[in-house]
């Protein structure tokens, strides 16, 4: 009998895929990691049993999220990253030789750990000496920043009311992280899901 994971997408609509293997599994102080090989995506992470990346389309979202900003910067030398601790934002970052500083910050180092562990794609981007890797709070650490960045990525967990990430969707963070951008910088964040979660029967 086949074994398959189900996520819950929004009130009413669950969507379920085949599960091969789980291969790890982890509980830290904030969430419930695991990687799992999903039949159509094969790799998979997830943390909270929402489906994070896949071994397949990760780099559909990631090369989105990041190129685009650093390509429209004439010369990104000093990038901010909150959360992304997978590591494949910070990965495409360093991907631009000009970039000569990346600050990258998640709450949650079990989260960092277990990625480090697991995906070996990320390897070279956790190693880059140019990467600074800060556990702690995204919004704490920026504030507190003296020096500004030419692009600020937040790569966080969808922008739930009560979340985790929620304080860092909001008029007054984003205010603030404005002050720390350097003239001409570019802020660009992940802001959940598209298409599904707009429809709304009358």
């Amino acid at each position: 009998m086949s074994k398959w994971v189900e996520e819950e997408i929004e009130t009413g609509l669950r969507v379920g895929y085949r599960l091969k293997k789980i291969l790890d599994s982890s509980q830290s102080e904030f969430q419930t990691v695991d990687l799992v090989d999903l039949e159509p995506f094969g790799r998979t992470l997830m943390i909270d049993g929402l489906i994070q990346s896949t071994q397949c389309d990760e780099f559909v979202y990631h090369e989105a999220l990041v190129h685009p900003a650093l390509l429209a910067h004439p010369n990104p030398r000093s990038v901010y990253i909150g959360g992304g601790g997978e590591g494949s934002t910070a990965r495409e970052v360093l991907r631009h030789k000009s970039v000569e500083r990346c600050v990258m910050v998640d709450i949650d180092a079990d989260v960092v750990t277990f990625c480090k562990d697991h995906l070996p794609e990320n390897a070279a981007a956790f190693a880059d000496p140019r990467l600074e890797l800060i556990i702690d709070d995204a919004k704490a650490v920026l504030e507190k920043e003296q020096n500004g960045f030419d692009v600020i990525i937040m790569d966080l967990d969808d922008p739930l009311e009560g979340g985790p990430c929620y304080q860092l969707y909001t008029t007054e963070f984003y205010e603030m992280l404005r002050s720390k951008l350097n003239p001409g910088g570019i802020f660009v964040t992940q802001a959940g899901a598209a298409g599904i979660k707009q429809h709304r029967l009358p």
